[in-house]
Parts: C-alpha cells; structure tokens; sequence
C-alpha cells in the first residue's frame, strides 16, 4: 500500500526531486513487483475515467415533454381531435413530435462529451516490473510505476519525468500550448507554475513528439489533470437559450390567456341565455385559436434553415438553440492558436548582412515576397547564402496536398525555415541533391542548436548549424556582408544580439544560422560564419483583424484566451485589435484574485495568458455573471469544461479534439474566426425572423379574441362560428407564419448592438405594433359587423364577409410586421415565399367562397363584387395604421 500522500503534495510534484517522489510513492528506480501493484491497484481504481451516471436514452426522450409550449400543444390535440378536426390535430402533433425528437438528439449528442475522453486514454504502456520493462494494458497502472515513453507515444498517466532525452511531449490539447514543450528532470523552485510551465511532468492524453524519456506515475484515473476536467464537465450546466426563456415565458402567458378565454366566454354565453354545451365547444375551438400551434415549427424551420446557411459559411450547428443564441453574444472568449491565427509557423523576418527584412505571406502556403521598408528586394549572395543553410539544416518536408494546400512533415519551426526558402524558389530535394548530407550532430536541450555536414564539389565539405542566438554567436569568428566575409567584431556582436532582442520581444521565436566550410568535421571548436537571424510567429490570420474591427461595431467584446506566453499572447493580440486599453492577466495572477476582486476587474480584462481549465471555466461563469452572453471557442481537452458552461461553445474542426467537438454547441469546420462573425450574424437573423413571426402571430391573435369578446359584450351574435375560427387560425399560423421564417437578412444586422437577453423577444416597440395590430383588427371587423347587421344584411352573408376580412387583413399585417420600424413599403415583396403563400392562401378562401359543397362546411355563401371591395377594403385599412404606429415607434428612439 503507498502512503497516504497530501493533498498539498498533488499539486507540487514539480518542485519536488526525484528521490523525494520515489519516497512519498514507496517506490524507487527499479520500479514496482507485482506483488506491490495489486494491493494498490485496489487502493487507487483502475486508471480510467470515470463517465458518472448514465442519463437512459428513455429517460431523455420523456424530459422533452417538460416544455410548457409541448403540453399546452397536446391538450390543443385533444380538443381539436374532440371538435371533430382530425386534419389540424394531426398536423399539431406530427409538429410536437418533430420538435421533441429534435431536443432529444441535440441533448443524447451533448451526453457523448465525456465518452470521447475516454477514447484519449493509451491503451497500453511499458512499465518497469519486477526489474523488466513489459507491456500492460494502461488501466492497470497504479502510482509508483516507471514508465518508459519513446516518439509517437501517448502518456499513459500523470508522471513525474526521471529520465528526459531531447523529449519534447505536445501538450496542446491539454495546456493550449502551440508547439511542442521540452522536457526536464531537474525539479523546478516555484510551486505556482501553471501547467504549461511543469517542465519536469508528463499528462495522460498527451502524445511524444520527439526523443525519449521515463518517469514515475503520481496520478492515475480521475486524479490526473484529464480526470480533473472530466469532474468540471460535471459541474458545467448546459445553459438555457435566451430564445427557449422566452419562448418558455411565452407558454406560461398563452395558457393564462387561453383559460381565461376560455371561462370569460362561457361565462358570457350562459349569462346571455346561450345552450352550455355550445359555448363550450366555442369557447375551447376560442381557446385554441390563442395557441400558436406552429410556434415550434417556425422556431425549428428557422434554427435549421439559419444552420443551413451558416454551413455554407462554414459554421457547423450541433445543437439548433445555439444559432438563436449567437445573435446575442456579447463577449467572445477566444483561443489564439489555430482561430485567431493559423497555427502555422511562418518566418516574418530576417535579418542579414546587416538588413532587417520583412517576409509576407501567411502559413505554409509558398507564396510571398522579401521587402526592406516596403520595397521588394531581390537575392542577393548574403541572402541566398542564408535561405539555403536554413533548408538543409532542416529535417522537415513540405509537402503540397492540392491546390493551394500545403502541410508540413516534421517540426513545425523547421517547417517555417523550408516555407521562407521555398518562396525565394530554393527547393529542398535539389539542393540535398547538390549537397548530400554526410553527418549530424542533432538538436539537443543541452547544446541548444542542430549541426549538419554536407558534402560539396571538388572535395569540399561544409557545416550548417542554427540554434539559439547566443550558442550559435559563439561558434563564430566571422560574418557574411554585403561584401564578403569579414571579421565578427564586438560592435557587430552587440549589434546582432540587440535585433535578436528586439524581435524576442515582439513575441518571434529568433533563430541564428551559421555555416563553415571544413575539412575537419570532427574539430571540436569549428570557426563558424554568421549568416544571419530568422524570426518567425504563429501570425493572425489574414481575415482575423477584420472580424474583430466587426465585432466592434457590432457592439461584441472579444476577449483573448490562451496557454501561450503573455508575450506572444500580447504582440498577436495587439496586431489584432484586440489590445488596447484593457489588462493582461496570466493564469497565475487569477488564482491571486478572489471573486470579488475578479469580478470587478473581468470586463477591463482583454488577454488571459497560461491558463488551465479552470481559469477559463472562472472567466466564462465570471463574466455570465455580469448578464453577459458568452461565446467560448476551442480546440483543446482543457477547453472542454469551459465550452460546456459557456452560452455558446465554439469548436474546432481540423485541429480540435473529439471532447471538445462533443462539449460545443457549433463547431467551425475551417477553424477561422470570421466564421464566428458570419455565425453571429445568422444568429441575429434567425431572432429576428421568429420575432417577426409571433408579432404577426399574437396580433392576429388579439385580433380574433377581441373580434369575439367584443361582439359577446355587445349582446350581438357570435360574428364566427367555431369552424371558420379554427381556419382563420390555421391559415395564420400556417404558410405565411412560415414564410416569415425565412424572411431575407437586413443588411444592417451587424450594425446594432447586442439585444439584452434579460429584455427577451417582447420589448416596447414590439408589444406597441403587436397591441396596435390587434386592436385595430378588432375594432375594423367588430365595425364591419356591426354595420352590416344594422343595414339589414343577413346573419350568414355578415359572418361570411367578417370570416373573409378578419383573414385578409392578417395577411395585410404578414407583409407589415417584416419590420418593426421600417415602412412595409421598403422592399415590400422581397420574401418570395411569403409571396407565395399569400396568394396560395387567397386562392383557398376564393375556392372556400365559390365552391358549394365547402360553403357547406364553413357557413358561408357567395359573395358579389361590391362586398369583395367592401371586405378587401376594410382589411386594407391596417396598413396606414401600422405605418404610423411604426413612425411613432422610429420618432421614440430618436428622442
């Protein structure tokens, strides 16, 4: 059994050294028998992670009738199906049960987050056993176990590093670290250090790039930093829509209504003397009228056909909800690796024969110019001389997979080095072919640079080398000029390593390249030449400063968030816009603010550097807490958690983990930041189209409940009867509601600030124009009505042309609500849809009108002319009042 190890020591095995571990884990060098692992196989568990209680697929499907919309729309089946309307209750419930069906996939899809941890488990490991090196499967390992690692494989366990050899181990899914880390034994002095910073650990789930190493397990299961973010996806709650609040506030409001339509008009009829049994079945066919039975399928129709759209833009939607919430994102935390820039290393500069030189051009693509103070500059000896050591002290490959696609075989830096070359035309394999390598001395922690010998014409023989500014300044005794090789002074030496700082502290990784022509390969001290300097970033991407400068006027923040260095994080935040008057925090200054303190300081905060998983959970629950709607993206396992908790997680979807595919609500499948942007504005689109639809909606509503409680009041006779209400409502609700959904984008969406989530979808202007609408529409055929019936005209011709009206004019108000403050005169027919619909509803009240056997079934009989005009008329009549109640609302905002 191991010792009872402190809690305090779970996070300090890095400033502890070996001996010192090997003593708290009751270990040593020669490892574990078998005979110690299995008592604390059955101490620790299984080195696996842990799902946590299965949600039953049953169990998901039943909690998709919880919404109050869902029920309200099966007791609306039972009524209909009583008043003898089969078609309408069938048509109710194929709509219940697409949408219901719909909330059950998203949500089975949403459980699968942490499955896909498990898949990042190794299968199995080599673990010093009874004095021999075997492999086990991964699970039984138990802490106290020496592990070997070797390229290519994938750690197995938390491990404290005992044996490091030019290991380098790609920590980027975990830390967000955008190039691999090299690795140490040594113990490090701070216990503060965050993830990315323990050089001397190993984590499970990360992979070997290169070299080998060993070390001893301290943490298994879910005591590993994998296990930790699987506990934080746990307590990261899915986050309701603003849209599904309101709509969810909605249901509550027309159930309300409905009952009290219900008893008010039973009330009044038996008051008047009316059979009971026929104002029931009024006052339910009433009651179902002020149900919007397509609200779910417009709201459906509309997610998906934004989703559609935003594909073909890039953006892939796995939750439908998610694209209405995107069109209120205030904040957009996002990673910098891979989104903001193209995660492809790319030279920038050079400095050589005493000139700094830019280099454009962005990632792997060869293509690019050489310019000094903007103007083009050419090859030249100095210049050919440095470009063609960089490619043949390289060991990368790049490689074209198609057009204008490009990728990189080995190290990502090295891989820069052949892009720079390439687009000055020095290819790789001609070159090697000219000059064959004959021997190497490869990179190493230690000797901080990588040596190639390569053998030339007549005999000779020269030395490549590039490393680290001041190792490679120290081979040399000469450097290559404008004129020629002259003597490496101490004023040029200065002078080389001030640029080499100068570019350093704009976040360049800088490299120094030498060269010398030998016929002593194994001197120890080789007088090198200096060539010159490469500096090179991980750039932004081309499209990245205009997104944010977007954002910007769009009213979003967008907040940077990284395991990078605050330098590099700073240097690319700055170039991008996203740096200007706020703070940088890294990861280590969070864990020193209490909430309070943070919460003060979370909206001046604009760059986060070297932070772990829950710093970023802190940010996002942070700024939520302030009203903000927060959109979180990602790539990484340590993004995870944060992508769950956040209004709207983004993923990526060429370089992101499977976990953090599953966690996020959309995912971008050319993991650009733009598309964000582009997904944004689809979001606000798809809102404002379902705003569209329930102002129609609720105001031919008020219209039809006003129209039948007036006329009750009034002691005249009911103006429909229960037939012609359900059609109105059925017309309505059905292919102009739907046409609304798909109405065209306003050009100026991107221009409006952000709607406040806590306003919902009912703010005043639109409450003003639903109200206006409604009661027009009552006070017009309440009017007609009356007016007919006092001019002598028959029961049945006065309900015909008051069920005609009453449905025009609802298709009068279809055109004028595709705006809530723009005349209906402005691009008045550019939904061809809604076209479409109007004219095929016509059609069907015309053939309702005509046709006998349907006058029959709807209590109505034909019409002449004159009445035509006198109905068409006073439905006409809602356009100039909608126009000036829109003027109104256009003279409020302007006050």
């Amino acid at each position: 059994m191991t010792k009872k190890i402190p809690s305090r020591c779970k996070s300090i095995w890095h400033i502890l050294t070996s001996d010192q571990v090997y003593s708290l884990l009751d270990s040593g060098p020669d490892g574990l028998a078998t005979a110690e692992a299995g008592p604390r196989l059955a101490e620790h568990g299984f080195n696996e992670i842990e799902l946590g209680r299965e949600v039953s697929a049953t169990a998901l499907f039943f909690a998709q009738f919880k919404s109050v919309l869902i029920l309200i729309l099966l007791v609306t089946i039972g009524f209909s199906a009583y008043l003898g309307h089969a078609l309408e209750a069938g048509v109710i419930g194929v709509i219940v049960l697409l949408t219901v069906l719909l909330g059950f996939v998203q949500e089975y899809r949403a459980e699968r987050a942490m499955e896909a941890l498990q898949q990042m488990a190794a299968p199995t490991a080599w673990v010093l056993r009874d004095g021999a090196f075997v492999e086990l499967p991964a699970h039984r390992l138990v802490p106290g176990d020496i592990v070997r690692l070797q390229t290519g494989n994938r750690v197995p366990a938390d491990l404290r590093l005992t044996e490091a050899v030019n290991l380098q181990i790609n920590e980027a899914a975990l830390t967000g670290e955008s190039t691999p880390v090299v690795k140490q034994v040594e113990a490090l002095a701070e216990p503060g250090l965050g993830l990315g910073d323990r050089r001397n650990l190993a984590y499970a789930g990360t992979t070997v790039g290169y070299g080998r190493g060993g070390g001893i397990v301290v943490a298994t299961g879910m005591e590993t930093e994998f296990g930790r973010i699987v506990r934080l996806l746990g307590t990261a709650a899915p986050q309701q829509t603003p849209l599904q609040r309101g709509l969810n506030r909605v249901g509550h409001v027309l159930a309300a209504v409905a009952l009290v339509v219900l008893a008010a008009i039973v009330a009044l009829g038996i008051w008047r003397g009316e059979p009971l049994y026929e104002m029931l079945l009024f006052g339910i066919a009433l009651a179902v009228a002020v149900v919007p039975e397509a609200l779910p399928a417009v709201v459906t129709i509309s997610l998906a056909i934004g989703a559609r759209r935003m594909a073909k833009r890039h953006a892939l939607i796995r939750r439908l909800p998610a694209v209405e919430t995107l069109g209120c994102t205030s904040v957009i935390c996002s990673d910098k690796t891979g989104t903001l820039t193209k995660d492809e290393m790319t030279v920038r500069r050079l400095w050589v024969a005493g000139q700094s030189l830019d280099i454009t051009g962005v990632g792997y693509e060869p293509t690019g110019r050489i310019m000094e103070n903007g103007i083009e500059v050419h090859l030249n000896p100095a210049l050919s001389a440095l470009l063609q050591a960089t490619v043949l002290v390289n060991d990368a490959s790049l490689v074209c997979k198609g057009a204008r696609r490009w990728e990189i075989q080995g190290d990502p830096t090295e891989g820069a080095l052949l892009v720079a070359a390439a687009k000055m035309g020095f290819d790789k394999t001609d070159l090697e072919r000219r000059l064959p390598r004959i021997s190497e001395i490869p990179f190493t922690s230690e000797s901080k640079c990588m040596t190639t010998l390569h053998a030339a014409a007549e005999g000779r023989r020269y030395a490549y080398t590039k490393g680290a500014v001041e190792i490679v300044l120290g081979y040399c005794n000469r450097w290559l000029a404008e004129d020629g090789e002259q003597s490496l002074h101490q004023e040029i030496r200065a002078r080389i390593q001030a640029e080499a700082e100068t570019m350093a502290a704009q976040a360049m990784r800088v490299l120094a390249v030498a060269r010398n022509e030998t016929d002593e390969p194994e001197s120890d001290e080789p007088r090198f030449c200096f060539l010159g300097l490469v500096a090179m970033i991980d750039p932004p991407r081309a499209e990245s400063p205009a997104a944010i400068a977007t954002c910007e006027r769009a009213g979003i923040q967008v907040v940077m968030i990284t395991g990078d260095h605050p330098v590099t994080a700073c240097a690319v935040a700055r170039e991008l816009g996203i740096l200007k008057r706020g703070r940088v925090l890294t990861g280590r200054e969070l864990d020193g603010m209490d909430d309070e303190s943070f919460k003060q300081a979370v909206n001046t905060i604009e760059v986060y550097a070297r932070v772990s998983p829950e710093h970023k959970l802190r940010v996002v629950s942070a700024l939520q807490n302030q009203g903000r709607v927060v959109a979180m993206t990602g790539d990484g396992v340590n993004d995870a958690p944060a992508l769950k908790q956040a209004d709207i997680g983004v993923a990526m979807g060429i370089a992101g983990t499977d976990v953090s595919r599953e966690a996020a609500a959309m995912m971008l499948t050319d993991d650009n930041f733009a598309s964000i942007v582009a997904a944004i504005e689809e979001g606000r689109g798809i809102f404002s189209n379902i705003k569209k639809y329930l102002m129609y909606l609720l105001s031919s509503n008020i219209g039809e409940v006003g129209l039948m409680a007036g006329a009750t009041l009034m002691g005249l006779p009911l103006p429909l009867s229960a037939v012609q209400i359900l059609y109105v409502n059925l017309a309505t609700d059905g292919l102009p509601a739907l046409a609304l959904a798909v109405d065209p984008l306003d050009s100026r969406l991107m221009q409006q600030k952000p709607r406040d989530p806590k306003r919902g979808i009912f703010t005043g202007p639109v409450v003003f124009l639903i109200a206006v609408g409604g009661l027009w529409s009552t006070l017009v055929n309440l009017g007609l009505f009356s007016w007919l019936l006092w001019h002598g005209r028959l029961l049945v011709e006065a309900m015909t042309m008051n069920f005609l009206a009453l449905t025009i004019i609802q298709f009068f108000k279809a055109y004028s609500f595709r705006s809530e403050h723009h005349s209906v005169f402005r691009r008045t027919f550019a939904n061809r849809w809604l076209n479409l619909a109007i004219l095929w509803e016509l059609a069907l009240l015309i053939v309702i009108i005509q046709v006998p056997l349907l006058r029959s079934v709807f209590g109505v009989v034909s019409l002449i002319p004159e009445d035509w005009l006198i109905t068409v008329g006073t439905a006409a009549t809602i356009i100039p009042v909608l126009e000036i109640a829109k003027w109104l609302v256009r003279r409020s905002r302007s006050v």
